[in-house]
């Protein structure tokens, strides 16, 4: 096991992993509003424009769990720093790309990064802070995605109108570059190494099995519905099942030889992780809820771009404060935590579904402050339900799953109640049948939340 000595600069050194925290969600979000000036400036096509945003997602979830290991055998801190650096020499790439063709690699590299550089966070917390200072430590976690959350939406229309030094939209990626200028000398003087003490080599093979496996289940969920599920998105999907099957025999086989896996196999079959994977699967299914928001706003209010844009902000605003509430239910409800989370999210969606039905609009930010305010709750209450279920020596795995689990299952997800949604209210749909629409596609996703909350409900309280 590693020793978890307390690192007397933890605090000051938190403030630099959460840099890490905060750039891979801030890169999804800000680059969607930027996508218009992108295509025009750069003569590109609407194919062009979709891989922007989804070959960023896929390199990010098909990577994550692979980023999560090299953090264990290798050195947290020095996979961190090598993952930001990465990531800056992306963003720059991405700023400066002359062509579409370099702006989509440059998304590539910036995917692989974010995932390398992500998971050190989570597992450097679990590493250096001890048991009573966690679950505060994991509300500045969980307050930093809300804050990317909020600040993706707005960030990227401001620099794009603001038009700073005639950059235009490629300033979303410079303004990366300034604060890994000052994160990376950060992180060389604050950060304590931490790795596994056992010796392990990176398990290569498995990891290509893995990349494979999940890009051919991840890519079609991300790219069908866009191009109406063409034969190549259903052919790989059907071939991500061997591919993944081959993956967990290799990964098996080689443990019971005592080797090195990407994955312990053992590990996943504890029934506490197991069961907080699956929790964590469910749970993001809200993920799906900014698509059919969108839509809902723009075609049955009849809101521009802007005003949706507002109309989100109570829900990222209670994801921002929710995890400052989460030490003080974790003191009353212990490891439920992370399950009241999902019952306020619940409340909300069905809320929101209720007041979309019958025409009450003007307080649908109560309900999305609500869904925020519990997903800030269940966020830093559901990663630490899955990272306290192993040893410290497997922490950066622990992160590297978890955060995999979230980003397929928004894949996932958005493909279902997106595909449910277009259903009900296809393109021309009238105003009433898009309220219809979102008032059933929130239903399904609170659902999902039921299920994650019911999978989380009874535990006996860990660390």
């Amino acid at each position: 096991m590693e020793r978890n000595i307390v690192d007397p600069r933890r605090w000051m050194a938190l403030a630099v992993l959460l840099t890490g925290t905060f750039l891979p969600p801030l890169d999804f979000f800000i680059v969607n509003v930027a996508l218009p000036a992108i295509r025009t400036n750069l003569h590109a096509s609407p194919a062009d424009s979709q891989l922007v945003v989804s070959v960023y997602a896929a390199a990010y979830a098909v990577s994550l769990i692979l980023g999560g290991r090299l953090g264990d055998i290798y050195g947290r801190k020095r996979v961190f720093i090598f993952g930001m650096f990465g990531f800056g020499i992306a963003s720059a790439l991405c700023g400066f790309a002359p062509s579409p063709a370099v702006l989509v690699a440059g998304r590539l590299l910036q995917g692989v990064m974010a995932a390398i550089m992500g998971p050190q966070s989570l597992a450097s917390i679990h590493a250096i802070f001890p048991a009573q200072e966690k679950n505060r430590a994991l509300s500045f976690y969980g307050a930093t995605f809300g804050l990317a959350s909020v600040a993706g939406q707005l960030l990227g229309g401001v620099l794009v109108s603001a038009n700073l030094f005639d950059l235009g939209w490629r300033s979303v990626f410079l303004i990366n570059l300034p604060v890994i200028v000052l994160a990376v000398p950060a992180a060389s003087l604050l950060l304590r190494e931490n790795r596994a003490e056992k010796s392990e080599v990176l398990d290569i093979p498995g990891a290509i099995l893995l990349a494979a496996g999940l890009l051919a289940f991840v890519l079609p969920l991300i790219e069908g519905r866009e191009k109406h599920w063409p034969w190549w998105c259903i052919i790989l999907l059907i071939t991500s099942i061997p591919l993944l099957t081959v993956f967990w025999r290799y990964e098996k086989k080689k443990e019971l030889r005592g080797a090195s896996p990407l994955i312990y196999p053992s590990l996943l079959m504890k029934g506490g992780l197991r069961k907080n994977v699956a929790a964590a699967f469910f749970f993001y299914a809200l993920a799906s809820f900014f698509l059919i928001f969108a839509v809902y706003e723009q075609g049955a209010l009849g809101h521009d771009t802007l005003a949706t844009g507002l109309a989100i902000l109570p829900l990222g605003i209670g994801f921002f404060l929710g995890p400052w509430c989460s030490p003080a239910i974790v003191s009353r409800l212990g490891s439920r935590t992370a399950a009241f989370g999902m019952i306020l999210e619940v409340t909300g969606l069905l809320f929101a579904a209720g007041l979309s039905l019958n025409g009450i609009t003007s307080y649908l930010f109560i309900p999305l402050f609500i869904i925020g305010l519990g997903q800030g709750i269940a966020v830093p209450a559901l990663v630490r339900l899955n990272v306290d279920q192993v040893d410290l020596r497997f922490s950066g795995l622990a992160a590297g799953l978890v955060s995999a689990t979230f980003q397929i299952s928004a894949a996932v997800f958005v493909a279902l109640i997106g595909g449910l949604f277009f259903t009900l209210a296809p393109d021309g749909a009238s105003a009433s049948e898009i309220k219809s629409g979102f008032s059933i596609s929130a239903s399904a996703i609170a659902l999902s939340l039921g299920v994650a909350a019911i999978l989380c409900w009874k535990r006996l309280d860990k660390k």
